[in-house]
């Protein structure tokens, strides 16, 4: 089954909402997909994710290859049956990473070359290898490799690094474009849109890669220090230069009053560490905010993390409960922290595709900010 965009509802104001088909599944968004960094959601199994509704997994393409290898994993069938996960896969090309090691790469025309943060041993990453490292792990969704830039950014280097993503971009489809058919599914590449703060750079960087006709679009480089105001600013910019029968990705953001704005922008695609890395050191997100289970405040509370939701930690566990899991190290104070937090993300996710095609984002944004309390 080819993969396509299919766009169910559109409000004028920009929030949408729709279908992304592949050979492994369905994802109506807008979606939020659960961060599985080395091909697994650290505390949560497989089955866990899909008890609680999630669609597709994000994985990295940069720790995959330096652990356990894209050999090893093509030898277990792909990072879907290497997990044991039923539904679509995404790989990041692992740009950020690299952008992340500074100290330990160089930049040049040709690619990345960095140093192993594991074993300081030499690697070189260019365009056309990182679409081979996406294929041999056999996800869904392949991005290319791209140049994120830190905040705060000069204009000339983000000039940099939208050509020198551009350029990427190029090589990455050359020879066999952005839709490949291997193992009998068809894999895609999405572009990423860079240009720091800048945004007739953000123009021309989208102008430049809706020229090569990918399958959908990512928006890069956000959340990397700047203001709150310029992200949100920058994100509806772009996302008007995308088409719009096609998905688009915000990558890397994640705090719930984030995503739901970004969704008013007309984002379809989510991921973050948020709400898994957060949760494993005691914060967690509720319908009324985010709250710190392991403060003294919860200690006789009896009640469940968040009296809205349904997850399997509130509907069997309390406060009291949770917060005494964390204090005496017990492994599943972690986990069931981190699976209420997903699922709550999920759930919003799924609340607003509802709202949206009933046509009531609005009131119903109105309605989440009188209850979430913004820290």
């Amino acid at each position: 089954m080819p993969f396509r965009f299919e766009l169910l509802h559109e409000d004028k104001a920009g929030p949408r909402a729709g279908r992304i088909i592949t050979d492994h599944g369905v994802v109506e968004t807008p979606a939020f997909m659960p961060v599985g960094t080395q091909g697994a959601v650290k505390t949560l199994s497989s089955a866990d994710l899909e008890s609680m509704g999630a669609t597709i997994v994000l994985a990295n393409t940069y720790h995959l290859y330096l652990r356990p290898g894209e050999k090893l994993v093509a030898e277990a069938g792909g990072i879907r049956r290497f997990m044991s996960w039923n539904g679509p896969v995404l790989t990041d090309s692992g740009g950020y990473q690299v952008f992340s090691l500074a100290d330990l790469r160089r930049l040049s025309g040709e690619g990345v070359e960095f140093q192993s943060h594991l074993d300081g041993s030499k690697h070189m990453l260019t365009p056309e290898r990182v679409v081979e490292i996406q294929l041999s792990i056999g996800s869904d969704i392949m991005m290319v490799l791209d140049q994120c830039t830190s905040y705060p950014c000069g204009r000339s280097e983000a000039k940099t690094a939208v050509d020198r993503t551009t350029l990427w971009a190029e090589r990455s489809i050359a020879g066999r474009g952005a839709r490949i058919i291997k193992d009998d599914y068809e894999r895609v590449l999405f572009g990423i849109v860079q240009g720091s703060v800048y945004p007739d750079l953000r123009e021309r960087s989208a102008r430049e890669l809706v020229g090569l006709d990918f399958p959908g679009y990512a928006i890069g480089g956000l959340c990397v220090g700047e203001p709150k105001a310029d992200t949100m600013s920058i994100v509806e910019r772009t996302a008007a230069c995308l088409p719009s029968d096609k998905p688009r990705y915000l990558m890397g953001v994640g705090f719930p009053e984030d995503i739901v704005e970004a969704v008013a922008r007309g984002i379809d695609l989510f991921d973050c560490v948020v709400p898994t890395r957060n949760s494993r050191n005691g914060t967690v997100y509720t319908s009324r905010g985010k709250l710190v289970i392991k403060n003294a405040a919860y200690a006789r509370d009896w009640g469940p993390i968040d009296p809205d939701c349904r997850c399997e930690t509130c509907r069997r566990y309390s406060r009291s409960y949770v917060r005494h899991l964390f204090n005496v190290s017990e492994m599943s104070g972690p986990r069931l922290a981190t699976y209420h937090s997903l699922y709550f993300y999920l759930h919003l996710l799924s609340e607003m595709r509802q709202v949206i095609r009933e046509g009531s984002f609005r009131e119903w944004r109105k309605e989440f900010y009188k209850k979430y309390r913004l820290s």
